[in-house]
């Protein structure tokens, strides 16, 4: 618990039997966890301050089936507070190693989310690179909510192992929480620019700025504004003082 959030420390070596568990049909399915759901949250610092004052995004991440660290600040605040040597992923490195695995396993997924155009190359680049894995279905975002049943029963009767999300999808990962007990026993995650990354509209960032946490400067060029989040920054490092002083 980082600030009274949850964390999973997940080192890559053991990512295979941890996801191999959670999945439905294979040991023992998310279900069978006590307390835990079926998503994975990849966890910014903007998302853990968020988690603090936003109760229901608190319930998502609380009953998550994993929890997956994204920020270098999230790492070291973890050091600080508790000590313990947090395992910190780049979001589309996750998704290539979680995608990996379902094609060794042969399982599916369900692509929902970007545009009518960026998710079709999206889509061909995946079965490019994973073709054993089943791509059982697609929707574009950006739909009108009446269309949402529709989009969400196709998802119950697939039953894809992963439901892979991205932009477009009205209230993000909340989405997933509201509907949650309408889609399938699958495994369930959102990323934002994962299908442009997918389709090469975007570039991730190279993993020796990431490993050196520097990806927030690629971001700051594509929307000034994030230059703001400094004072969100500020607060965290507050906070982490005040818990070690009170030692919570």
């Amino acid at each position: 618990m980082l600030l009274k959030v949850p964390l999973d420390i997940v080192p890559p070596e053991d990512l295979s039997d941890i996801i191999f568990q959670l999945l439905p049909n294979h040991g023992n399915s998310a279900e069978a966890v006590p307390g835990k759901g079926r998503d994975i949250v990849l966890l910014s610092l903007r998302d853990l301050l968020r988690a603090r004052r936003n109760g229901e995004y608190r319930n998502f991440v609380l009953n998550a089936a994993l929890v997956i660290p994204i920020s270098k600040s999230l790492v070291s605040g973890a050091r600080f507070l508790t000590g313990k040597k947090v395992v910190r992923y780049m979001p589309f490195n996750f998704v290539i190693s979680l995608l990996t695995l379902l094609e060794k396993w042969e399982d599916s997924i369900y692509l929902f989310g970007g545009k009518s155009h960026i998710l079709r190359k999206a889509e061909k680049n995946i079965r490019s690179t994973f073709p054993r894995l089943g791509i059982i279905g697609r929707c574009a975002g950006y739909v009108r909510k009446h269309e949402e049943p529709g989009i969400i029963e196709a998802i119950r009767k697939t039953s894809p192992s992963l439901l892979l999300a991205g932009k477009g999808v009205r209230g993000e990962e909340l989405w997933i929480a509201r509907n949650g007990k309408r889609l399938n026993t699958g495994l369930r995650l959102w990323c934002s620019d994962l299908f442009d990354v997918f389709a090469e509209k975007k570039r991730r960032p190279s993993d020796a700025v990431f490993e050196n946490g520097l990806e927030g400067i690629g971001f700051f060029f594509r929307n000034p504004f994030r230059l703001f989040r400094i004072f969100s920054y500020f607060r965290y490092k507050i906070l982490l003082l005040v818990y070690r002083i009170l030692k919570r």
